[in-house]
């Protein structure tokens, strides 16, 4: 990639750096992991618009995890789970009708509207009071989404079989059953998941699609709800029962030999064997490591690339998933 340096007065090409990061932000001071890029001529630091854009965002991110504040990805994931407008929302809260529209292009909340927002988000029956109480204050078509909305979140709690929610599952039952699992390992952990439940089940696990982005396949939805925890390990509670998750016992043994076999490695080792494996170097199609990337991985390319692994390691069951993922960290740690 390049970019001009003002010292050199020229275009330059430059890599991307991962640093820890110290910012002073109302009296307290933060740190965050952020990115900068040097010029390779007069190794002086290099102003990049995205790493700048980048760098406060993760600011952002850790001030809100200082101050227990919501975060614009959980606002977003509030609006989704009950099918509501920003500014219908604002008007059931009898806030001011752009209130939310600020909170969702960056506004930092206060402590007791975040409190709220994070009350709605967590307590399908607040929202359904709160809707029910105010249904006034918003269109009748907008209290009929809502209303559907939060009539199926009560079914998909109560039974655990909503569709969409199978995905979410699979990550419950990855992250209860490991500890110390970053976003990063996690997109990882799911593709394998998917690659080895295809060829064990017959039948991808979930309908989702990954994307193949520069550190590897990538569930976009799912690196939009646990992106703020950065590189650190995520540590959110586990509120459901784990026998109670939309997984099969077959699914669940698929699971349990992709915790034993992979989810031993970091996040980072886990990114160069996606990086060594077919689905992510054809969809890619030689873009250097660095270029981003959101093209789709077409789910054949995954079930066919695993039935041939599958085939070579002469598997009869999961744990002969233990072969290959050895042989593929060997074959890492060789390079």
């Amino acid at each position: 990639m390049m970019t001009y340096c003002e010292t050199c007065h020229d275009m330059v090409a430059y890599r991307i750096q991962h640093v820890m990061m110290e910012k002073e932000v109302k009296g307290k001071l933060l740190r965050f992991e952020g990115r900068e890029a040097d010029c390779p001529c007069c190794q002086n630091k290099l102003f990049v618009a995205e790493l700048h854009d980048y760098n406060l965002e993760q600011l952002d991110i850790a001030y809100r995890k200082s101050e227990n504040l919501i975060t614009i990805s959980e606002i977003q994931q509030l609006l989704k789970k009950y099918d509501i407008g920003k500014r219908p929302l604002a008007n059931l809260l009898g806030w001011g009708e752009i209130t939310l529209t600020r909170y969702v292009d960056g506004a930092i909340p206060t402590r007791s509207y975040s409190d709220r927002l994070y009350a709605l988000l967590n307590d399908r029956e607040a929202m359904a009071s709160l809707l029910n109480a105010n249904k006034e204050a918003i269109s009748e078509r907008a209290y009929k989404k809502s209303n559907k909305a939060i009539d199926l979140v009560k079914v998909a709690q109560l039974t655990g079989t909503c569709q969409e929610n199978k995905i979410e599952s699979v990550v419950k039952y990855l992250l209860s059953n490991l500890s110390d699992v970053t976003p990063l390992a996690l997109q990882k952990l799911l593709y394998y998941s998917q690659g080895f439940g295809k060829v064990f089940k017959g039948d991808y696990m979930f309908k989702e699609d990954c994307e193949a982005w520069r550190h590897g396949p990538v569930y976009a939805d799912i690196y939009q709800k646990y992106k703020t925890y950065g590189y650190n390990p995520i540590d959110m509670p586990m509120t459901n029962d784990i026998a109670d998750l939309n997984i099969s016992q077959a699914e669940r043994e698929i699971l349990d030999s992709v915790i034993n076999y992979f989810g031993c490695y970091s996040g980072k080792v886990l990114e160069k064997m996606t990086h060594s494996e077919h689905p992510w170097l054809i969809t890619r199609n030689g873009l250097d490591d660095e270029i981003p990337s959101k093209v789709i991985i077409e789910k054949h390319l995954i079930g066919d690339y695993f039935e041939q692994i599958k085939r070579k390691y002469t598997m009869l069951n999961t744990s002969d998933i233990k072969d290959y993922s050895h042989d593929l960290f060997s074959k890492l740690t060789a390079q």
